[in-house]
């Protein structure tokens, strides 16, 4: 009976997923093969990259620019995405040094790689003598895009979840296919059986973000349109992003926490943006009716 067991179930939309294609999807040459999670990754930064194009032609900056900054911040944002992952998880790789660099055994934090990718565009955009705020204005749609894709490689790794939930859009997914690690005592404490196989009931918070993500690009599309400012439509990522982070990572299963204070560190970091964000963009709108109104 156990074998006929699906691997998800959306009880609450009537949705079952028999076989989720988690592993290997395509071998290349031997010892390589890329990962489904991989390929998810990968589209979600080809849409990313071509909504950035559509929008920086818009404001006059080529494709060509676009490109020519993702290479290199591509590079730098898997290194610092496995950096902020490796630091706030310095208690196992103090002990497993050498797995600090076995990106393949998983440990990416987007947070991390979010960052990277600001400090990247800031050192080009200088090389480069453009504008740092108008570039950054032009890319982070796409980057909010390539994120609410990228969650989806979450889902097919049985992965980022949140605690345990019975409500309407609660996803069970079959204990066998879950890392122990992510598995709390609450999640335990509410085991469901299904076709003889056991189940975790929980927040699908893979897809809470990925919604989340896809509303906020749709807000800075249209607010491109009039914005008054260069930097606006960046400072409204960063507080609209955080503001959904801020609830979304509080109910998560696999925090990283912030040495032993117990605060989720993406959980501060996103009221961090949030404060940020608002207290910028209030300044500049005040500031921008007194110039007019003189």
């Amino acid at each position: 009976m156990l074998q006929f067991a699906p691997d998800i179930r959306f009880p609450g939309l009537g949705l079952e997923i028999g076989d989720l294609p988690s592993g290997i999807m395509l071998p290349i040459g031997d010892g390589f093969e890329v990962k489904f999670y991989g390929i998810i990754i990968g589209i979600g930064i080809l849409c990313g990259y071509l909504l950035a194009c559509h929008c920086a032609k818009r404001k006059g900056i080529s494709s060509d620019t676009v490109i020519d900054f993702l290479l290199y911040a591509l590079i730098f944002s898997i290194i610092g995405a496995r950096m902020y992952y490796v630091i706030f998880s310095w208690d196992y790789y103090k002990e497993n040094p050498l797995q600090i660099f076995n990106l393949r055994g998983g440990g990416l934090a987007i947070y991390g790689g979010v960052i990277a990718a600001f400090l990247t565009l800031f050192v080009y955009t200088r090389v480069k003598k453009l504008s740092f705020l108008r570039m950054a204005d032009c890319c982070v749609p796409g980057l909010v895009l390539g994120q609410a894709i990228g969650r989806w490689g979450n889902f097919f790794n049985c992965e980022a979840f949140g605690g345990y939930s019975d409500g309407f859009l609660s996803m069970w997914i079959l204990k066998s296919k879950v890392y122990s690690g992510y598995i709390t005592e609450e999640l335990n404490s509410h085991i469901a059986t299904y076709q003889g196989a056991e189940y975790i009931q929980v927040h699908p918070t893979f897809l809470y973000e990925s919604m989340w993500n896809l509303g906020v690009m749709a807000i800075l599309l249209l607010a491109h349109r009039k914005k008054q400012f260069d930097g606006q439509i960046c400072l409204m990522y960063l507080g609209l992003y955080g503001l959904g982070r801020v609830w979304i990572e509080g109910l998560r299963t696999d925090q990283l926490i912030l040495g032993n204070t117990g605060i989720p560190v993406s959980q501060l970091l996103a009221a961090c943006m949030i404060i940020f964000s608002a207290a910028v963009l209030i300044r500049q709108f005040v500031k921008r009716k007194k110039e007019i109104s003189r």
